[in-house]
This record gives structure tokens, C-alpha cells and sequence, in this order.
């Protein structure tokens, strides 16, 4: 029997995880409300409440789960890509926990986690995860990817954002808009209300399975400041069709190079992973090209899309399978991929 506790702490949510042989005994996140007033994360103020919430969040996911720090089989960390300061909280804390108890200590990357959050078990018998192989869109703040999973270990991406990720045009779109921080999660509730078909705005031409969002973001962005030129309420009064038809073309964007890919490949085995695959409207894209094209979908839960301890622990348990555990000299590391 494993059991293992996952640490996570590449941006503003302290979290830790604890799982048995694959199956989740207790996620506890705390987040940082601290950022909404500057509009976006500060890599300072982040990795000082990292350090307030790691020792009760870990004491707290113990306790969740039953166990005693001493049941403990090793201890699985984020060692990157994420914020440099807010790395070094978990990290450190990781390093001590594992030599005070002396057990192994296992690094883990945090796109990597995402893609593995999908094995994570409710119970001993669910089998409910993908089958190799399978493509993966990882979508999130920081990231745009189409990765081809071969393995719990072997992963490969075909394709990748060459500027920003969707996740940071829903954001930086959203803050055009006058919404606060974070704006995906509201332009994804505004656009409920809205008609998507409304308004059109530009998608890039790349060769291949990358993305760009980057002419997205600028057109948006245009395209509101001529507008307003018009009608300085214009923003206000078509706030709604404004999200719908945003998150319509980005969902667009994302889905035409996935297909593509699941084409080329002929892998009919897709899933989702990050933060942005909480979004209603790339979920429902999911379903409907499942229906369309006959793919076998896998969409997380939602406590799985944003950044969890969970999925930390999961790639601790299959990496502690196979021996692969890190030395107390291990440094996190800010940018990396998969």
C-alpha cells in the first residue's frame, strides 16, 4: 500500500492532497483573496500567504483523510513551472516533512499533474480514467496545449500556444471590460445571457495544431475602443453578447486544432485538463463533438480543473511506483514543460 501526500503551490492556491493506492482521501485548497484588488496575481503577497496556509492546509488534509504523518509513504510536491516564491514554500516545506520522517521525496511537474488528474479515483473500482493513448487539450492561465499521452510518463505535445494561452485572453479580455479578477469564470456566466452570434472577431491562421491569442486579445480590444467611440455605454449595454461571442471564438479557436489532431492521429480518446476546462462552454463543446465524431471524452471534476494538491498526489503515486524520487538538492524551477 502507498500513501501519498501531494503539496501544491505554483501560484495563489496553497493545497494538499492525500491518496491511497490512486484513490483520493482528502483535497483541501486554500485560496488568496489578497489579488482581486490588483487585478491579477502578485508573485510577493502569494508566496507570503503560502507560507501562512501550508502548515494548517497539510494538518488539515491529514486529518481529512485519517492518516497519521507517520502512514506516510512519501511526499509528492510541485516543483514547476509556476511562481518562483511561491515554488520555494512548497518545495522547502516538502523537503523538511520528507527527511523529518524519512521517506522519499517525490517532484513533480505541474502540466504533467493536470494530464493525471484524470486518473485520480473515488473508490478502489473506478475505472472511470482514459486508456492510453489518448490527447489531452491543456488548457489554463499559463498554458495551451495538445499533448499525446502514450503513458502515465510518456507525454508529448503536437501542438502549443506561441504567445498567450486562452485562459490569459479570457482574463485580459475580461479586464477590458471593466470585469474584476479573475475573468474567466465571468465572462463564462455572462455568456449564458448572451448571444454568441452576435458579434465576430478574428481567429489567427497558424500552420499545424498551435495556437495564438494574441490577435484575438488585440482585435477584441480594437474593436471595443471603436465601438465606444460611438457609444461610451456600449461595453455596458452589450456586456453579455460581448462574453458569449469572446468565448464562442475561443472555444472555436481551441476545438478546430483539436480536431485535427484527433484526425491526424486518429486517436478518438480525448480529455481536457487546467483551469479553463471548468469553462460551461468548452465542456459542452466537448460533449457535442463526442456526439459529432464519435470521441470517448474525458472532462475532469471541477475541484480537479484548477490548481489541486490532488493531482500532485495521483503523479506522486504512479511516479512512486516506479521509483523515480528526487534528491534533497532539487530546486523548483519557474518555467519547463511537459
Amino acid at each position: 500500500m502507498a500513501i501519498i501526500l501531494g503539496i501544491e503551490s505554483s501560484c495563489d492556491d496553497t493545497s494538499a492532497a492525500v491518496i491511497r493506492d490512486g484513490v483520493i482521501c482528502s483535497n483541501v485548497v486554500a485560496g488568496q483573496l489578497v489579488h482581486k484588488e490588483y487585478g491579477g496575481v502578485v508573485p510577493e503577497l502569494a508566496s507570503r500567504a503560502h507560507q501562512q496556509n501550508i502548515i494548517p492546509v497539510v494538518h488539515q488534509a491529514l486529518k481529512k483523510a485519517g492518516i497519521s504523518k507517520e502512514e506516510l509513504s512519501a511526499v509528492a510536491f510541485t516543483r514547476g513551472p509556476g511562481l518562483l516564491g511561491s515554488l520555494l514554500v512548497g518545495t522547502s516545506f516538502a523537503k523538511g516533512f520528507s527527511t523529518a520522517l524519512d521517506i522519499p521525496l517525490i517532484e513533480v511537474n505541474h502540466l504533467h499533474a493536470h494530464v493525471l488528474a484524470h486518473f485520480i479515483k473515488e473508490h478502489a473500482e473506478d475505472q472511470s480514467h482514459p486508456s492510453f493513448p489518448f490527447l489531452c487539450l491543456l488548457v489554463s492561465g499559463g498554458n495551451s496545449q495538445i499533448i499525446k499521452v502514450d503513458s502515465y510518463s510518456k507525454m508529448e505535445i503536437v501542438g502549443q500556444t506561441i504567445d498567450d494561452a486562452a485562459g490569459e485572453a479570457f482574463d485580459k479580455c475580461a479586464k477590458v471590460m471593466g470585469l474584476p479578477y479573475p475573468g474567466g469564470p465571468i465572462i463564462d456566466k455572462l455568456a449564458k445571457e448572451g448571444d454568441a452570434d452576435k458579434f465576430k472577431f478574428n481567429k489567427p491562421r497558424i500552420d499545424g495544431y498551435d495556437y495564438s491569442f494574441s490577435g484575438l486579445k488585440t482585435s477584441f480590444l480594437y474593436f471595443l475602443r471603436d465601438e465606444m467611440k460611438k457609444d461610451a455605454n456600449f461595453i455596458e449595454k452589450n456586456r453579455e453578447d460581448l462574453s458569449a461571442s469572446l468565448q464562442k471564438t475561443i472555444i472555436e479557436i481551441l476545438m478546430d486544432k483539436l480536431r485535427n489532431a484527433a484526425e491526424d492521429t486518429n486517436i478518438m480518446e480525448v480529455a481536457v485538463a487546467g483551469g479553463v476546462s471548468a469553462n460551461s462552454g468548452l465542456r459542452a463543446a466537448f460533449e457535442e463533438h463526442a456526439e459529432q465524431y464519435g470521441w470517448k471524452i474525458h472532462i475532469p471534476k471541477f475541484e480537479y480543473t484548477t490548481d489541486n494538491a490532488a493531482m500532485v498526489a495521483v503523479t506522486g503515486y504512479y511516479k512512486y511506483l516506479e521509483g523515480e524520487f528526487s534528491d534533497k538538492s532539487v530546486t523548483p524551477y519557474a518555467r519547463t514543460s511537459i
